[in-house]
């Protein structure tokens, strides 16, 4: 290839490349800039607003969302309360938080039987991995709630994935 085409096709390239590289930077920027927006506290679940949904066949326990309590606030974060049932009879019920944009987790609180919540201790965000301790948040962001990097354009939306039953079984979490 002669020198004047490969230079026109670098100068292409780089007058391509520079608005995308411009992009990334903005949301590295917007990135290191977040901050996380006030929420309150959801009321304590009612079973008939908890939809039931699938993790993984390795756990005997059952897994709900609350409905009323799923949220998707202008900061990016998807808040939702987690019903756990294990087949002993237990029940945990944690009010979480994923922020898709990292792919992090944050449990802010932990509920308790007369129906208020315990702050959760040293509670920060940390990273989705998906193994047994994170499988659920794993699951719930890679199938539901996140497009990539980026949270669900709204409540809506999540709940319409939902019911459209997207992944694994939760198809019946509406109804």
């Amino acid at each position: 290839m002669p020198i004047a085409k490969l230079r026109k096709c670098l100068l292409a390239l780089a007058f391509i490349s520079a608005p995308a590289g411009a992009q990334l930077f903005t949301d590295e920027e917007a990135l290191a800039n977040w901050r996380e927006g006030d929420f309150e506290m959801p009321a304590a679940p009612q079973d008939a607003a908890l939809g039931a949904f699938f993790v993984s066949s390795a756990s005997p326990n059952r897994f709900f969302i609350d409905r009323d309590s799923f949220t998707v606030d202008p900061d990016g974060v998807v808040r939702y309360v987690l019903v756990v049932r294990t087949p002993g009879g237990a029940e945990n019920v944690t009010f979480e938080g994923i922020r898709c944009a990292t792919h992090e987790r944050r449990i802010y609180a932990s509920g308790r039987s007369d129906g208020t919540w315990s702050p959760a201790r040293n509670s920060r965000w940390e990273p989705i991995v998906n193994n047994s301790y994170n499988r659920v948040a794993a699951a719930l962001a890679r199938e539901y709630f996140c497009d990539g990097p980026a949270p669900p354009r709204n409540r809506a939306e999540v709940l319409r994935r939902l019911r459209g039953g997207a992944g694994s079984g939760i198809d019946a979490l509406l109804r």
